[in-house]
């Protein structure tokens, strides 16, 4: 039999806690064998380090500031028109419409590309790209008009959307807009307004596939159940309109080029079978837009610079298709794109200033900008970069990116890496020219100047906001100032 001395076992076991107690920050009460909590810290700040570099405690990855934009110093734009601020870089923008315009057309000639203006319906956004040779696509009344003011000619416009007055598509269809119907109750009013103007009107047909998931069924007639036929045959049947073009819009941000080949191969497919069953020839096919643009939706597994299509990638996958339907090459259809982010997300840049920085619960740190989801809207489906525009070192470190929004959702992003900065920072985030001026608010903070570099000179294309303009349109009664 084996007989324990309990004293000696404790005994060795409080020597041997003893000597890891600076470790562990523990006491051991020998009496009665209990030990204490603890004692309170503070948390240290963990910075990783890139393993595998040549230092043996490793490296952060160097950060390169971005502290010009256009040939200009980016903190003289921002003493000179303010912060937060928008840069354009026309140079760039047109360099993307010429390249998309090369890559369709070598490929297909009788491309036309016409700019989705609700993407960015700045008129000198615009202007540069009908000065380039792009036609408008318009969704309202608001942006046809905008169109218009622009010189541009009727018969250089398409009219699509769900959603267009009578008054509307009357002016439309007199100034002779292509007009791509969208649903049975807008094909009624259309002929109403053949029947006034006492002639036949040519229209397009918008229709939808099965391509995605979910797939866009709001927009036009589906091909699967047949109500893209029904809506060709139905719109024959009265005598009043005429089909001569079909359209088709498969989604945003595409970059998935599989989409636009069934897309393509649908089309024709449908073409072939109106053609044979009803003796229609279209005069134009529009590929709608949705292509992708260098920025990383919040989703994805890559970044978009290994993922995003190049303008030949979705030429090359398109084109081919469509010359393959049902004509002889010299009668092929006009063929229309309606890109938007893929032209404008790009030729931008948001400078934006820090307001303040904070370190959060969790140790993490936290940075609130001058600049919130009010005029940067798609943060909500992008992971933008946020790059500094002045030196603050090499050692970056995790931090939450937050608006300066009186708001707890305004969260630009939950986690990006960023070198130290302090009050009065600057900070650069490229590629916002899609639909953030567009969809901007003007919620507790005006919008900001944006500005348009070309050749070295600077143009304000958009003067920022004041009170007074916000509230030129507002009224006071008398009775309620007593």
């Amino acid at each position: 039999m084996v007989v324990f001395n309990v004293l000696s076992v404790h005994s060795m076991f409080s020597q041997l806690l003893f000597a890891g107690s600076s470790l562990l920050n523990l006491k051991i009460r020998t009496d009665d064998y209990t030990m204490t909590e603890k004692r309170h810290y503070s948390k240290p700040t963990i910075i990783r380090h890139t393993v595998g570099v040549m230092n043996k405690y490793g490296r952060p990855p160097a950060t390169v500031p971005m502290n010009r934009l256009v040939g200009h110093e980016v903190k003289e734009l921002v003493e000179n028109y303010g912060s937060p601020l928008f840069v354009l870089n026309v140079q760039e923008l047109r360099d993307n419409y010429r390249d998309m315009s090369r890559a369709f057309m070598t490929r297909y000639p009788k491309a036309q590309i016409a700019y989705s203006y609700k993407t960015n319906y700045m008129k000198a956004v615009c202007s540069i790209l009908h000065q380039e040779g792009a036609w408008a696509e318009v969704v309202s009344g608001f942006e046809y008009d905008i169109a218009r003011n622009l010189n541009m000619a009727g018969e250089n416009i398409i009219f699509n959307g769900p959603y267009k007055t009578k008054a509307e598509l009357m002016r439309a269809f007199s100034e002779k807009a292509l007009v791509n119907i969208d649903n049975y109750d807008e094909m009624q009013v259309i002929e109403d307004i053949a029947e006034e103007l006492g002639t036949v009107l040519e229209v397009g047909i918008r229709i939808n596939m099965d391509l995605n998931s979910p797939p866009w069924h709001k927009f036009g007639f589906n091909l699967e159940a047949g109500h893209a036929f029904e809506a060709v045959k139905r719109a024959l049947a009265s005598g009043k309109l005429k089909v001569v073009g079909l359209h088709i819009h498969v989604g945003t941000y595409i970059d998935d080029l599989t989409i636009y080949s069934r897309a393509a191969q649908g089309m024709v497919e449908f073409y072939r079978y109106i053609k044979e069953q009803l003796g229609v020839t279209l005069k134009y096919w529009d590929m709608g837009g949705g292509y992708a643009s260098h920025n990383t939706l919040n989703w994805a597994w890559l970044p978009a610079e290994q993922t995003c299509p190049t303008y030949d990638h979705y030429a090359e996958t398109i084109c081919p298709i469509l010359l393959n339907g049902p004509f002889a090459a010299e009668d092929a259809p006009k063929l229309f794109l309606e890109p938007g982010r893929a032209l404008v997300d790009e030729p931008f840049s948001l400078i934006t200033s820090v307001a303040a920085q904070k370190r959060m619960p969790n140790g993490g740190r936290g940075i609130v900008l001058d600049a919130g989801m009010n005029i940067l809207s798609s943060v909500q489906w992008y992971s933008y970069n946020f790059q500094t525009g002045q030196d603050s070192g090499s050692m970056i470190e995790d931090t939450t990116v937050y608006g300066g929004l009186c708001m707890n959702i305004d969260v630009l992003r939950e986690s990006a890496s960023v070198p130290q900065v302090r009050r009065g920072d600057l900070l650069v985030i490229p590629h916002v020219g899609a639909y953030n001026i567009s969809q901007s608010w003007q919620f507790i903070y005006l919008r900001p100047n944006v500005i348009a570099i070309e050749d070295g000179e600077v143009h304000v294309i958009k003067k920022a906001e004041t009170r007074e303009y916000v509230q030129e349109f507002e009224q006071v009664p008398d009775t309620f100032t007593k």
